[in-house]
């Protein structure tokens, strides 16, 4: 399936718990003051590849075992990246995303958008809500400003009611 990405990044160690893969998804409305990834807001920017080529990258390296979707904002290309999730799923892969809508508003959206509940149910952490410069912290782990969240999705969703791990 096509998907527009801005770039990947092979063996980080920054965007998640241990060795991982990373996809950087082209394209976001929320435009955050400060944003780590300005480049990446223009939807129509960036490259288009095939999520099984990504599949197939992510799986080279025998060390790496999670994938971390990055933008941009995956969830603007949710159905792209759940075809891609449910790849790596089936080889045990760790998932995580960033978004700038909350678990809530994802929640919201899935009602009208499938492949957004489709992404978020097969995602084990998710770090949520935009980014906000005068909350910017340098100290934080996989998050850039103190308002955003590390979300257990899978447990958040079985509670029905947001639960943050410490990653």
């Amino acid at each position: 399936m096509e998907i527009r990405i801005a770039g990947t990044v092979q063996d980080s160690i920054v965007d998640g718990p241990g060795l991982r893969y990373v996809v950087f998804t082209q394209g976001c409305p929320h435009h955050c003051e400060g944003c780590h990834n300005p480049e990446t807001h223009d939807f129509t920017a960036g490259k288009l590849t095939d999520t099984d080529a990504l599949f197939e990258e992510c799986i080279e390296n025998p060390l790496t075992r999670g994938v971390t979707f990055s933008g941009g904002e995956p969830f603007c290309q949710a159905e792209a990246l759940f075809a891609l999730a449910e790849q790596l799923k089936a080889r045990g892969y760790h998932l995580m995303a960033y978004s700038g809508w909350t678990f809530e508003e994802l929640l919201e959206r899935s009602a009208r958008e499938e492949y957004v509940g489709k992404l978020l149910n097969i995602l084990d952490v998710l770090v949520d809500g935009r980014f906000e410069l005068q909350k910017r912290s340098l100290t934080l782990n996989y998050r850039g400003s103190t308002n955003q969240r590390i979300v257990d999705v899978q447990k958040s969703l079985s509670e029905n009611r947001v639960t943050e791990v410490d990653l």
